[in-house]
């Protein structure tokens, strides 16, 4: 078996990560999955996951590392990070040892790299189907775009929250592909969206209700936000979608991404001038960056406390479970 664990501290974004991939990896090998902690799934109203086999027992706090692992299960894997050592911030990519965990294992990180799921998008796309009388087609019709602004706690940190001129630079692209385009704001933080954007009526409804607007939409203009990837990525609707290049360091990236596997294929991707790349050209760039910049020598550990809370937080997790992994292991 394969198993992870859900916390309180993940948004929905993180969960369904958590959640995909490890029912993926255990698929791919053949493995029974079963997820712990099923009870603080954020989306449980609007969709019915199958969370495996029950997982019993293990104790650890919220966060981890596991104190003690559930019966039948003997070891514990955590996701390869690398830390970029001016700009303070996760550059992860994919993790080859994690596809490759032994059986019994418990599994965390962020997992958010499309190659350990991309073979398995159809099968994902109806683990993840939302409960017919929650679906929402209110904002679907073919001349809306949807813009997924993110605020909330992305406001404390200047690196990441995204600055109107991204927002308006990808209208104005989004434009250029369909000028009968009207544009509407799906937001959790709808103060904060209608300072920065007054021209678009901004919404916030509830979680579920958001996701299905996200995964109905024609066109998208996305945040830097694991909330939106699934329900773009799992659209059968998106005829069109704009993300910021760099991810969560778009601000100030001088050619690095962070995450290094955030970026995901299909999707047009928008520096701060506003000019549109695409995936193949995103990575032919950043295979030029890593070589000159000898990215390989960055290390696993972050050279600077300067970090937001979140990322604090995001930091102190890993940290723990680094050191409880060698611990169980060995």
């Amino acid at each position: 078996m394969l198993t992870t664990e859900l916390y309180n501290g993940q948004g929905l974004g993180n969960q369904l990560w958590s959640y995909v991939v490890t029912r993926a990896l255990a698929l791919d090998r053949g493995l029974d999955f079963g997820i712990m902690r099923r009870e603080k799934f954020k989306g449980g109203d609007f969709m019915g996951l199958d969370f495996g086999k029950r997982v019993e027992g293990g104790s650890g706090p919220e966060g981890g590392p596991p104190s003690s692992l559930p019966r039948g299960i003997i070891n514990y894997y955590v996701e390869k990070d690398i830390w970029h050592p001016e700009h303070h911030c996760d550059i992860r990519d994919y993790d080859p040892g994690l596809p490759a965990v032994p059986d019994n294992t418990k599994i965390e990180g962020l997992f958010q790299s499309e190659k350990y799921i991309a073979h398995r998008k159809n099968e994902i796309r109806e683990w993840l189907r939302v409960k017919p009388a929650f679906d929402c087609r209110d904002f679907s019709a073919e001349n809306i775009c949807i813009l997924n602004v993110r605020g909330g706690e992305y406001k404390g940190n200047p690196d990441l929250i995204l600055p109107r001129k991204y927002w308006t630079d990808a209208v104005a692209n989004m434009l250029l592909v369909n000028s009968r385009l009207k544009f509407v704001v799906i937001t959790d933080d709808v103060k904060y969206a209608g300072n920065l954007l007054p021209e678009y009526k901004a919404f916030h409804f509830d979680i579920g209700k958001d996701y299905c607007i996200v995964k109905n939409a024609r066109y998208l203009i996305l945040a830097n936000s694991s909330f939106s990837f699934f329900p773009a990525w799992t659209s059968e609707a998106v005829k069109y979608v704009i993300a910021p290049k760099y991810w969560a360091r778009h601000n100030v990236s001088d050619g690095f991404w962070a995450c290094a596997f955030n970026l995901y294929r299909d999707w047009l991707w928008q520096d701060r001038d506003g000019k549109l790349f695409t995936f193949e050209e995103c990575e032919s760039e950043y295979a030029d960056y890593k070589v000159e910049n000898g990215l390989e020598k960055f290390g696993d550990k972050p050279p600077s406390p300067r970090r937001s809370l979140l990322e604090k937080y995001a930091r102190g997790i890993l940290d723990a479970a680094s050191k409880a992994k060698h611990r169980l292991l060995d």
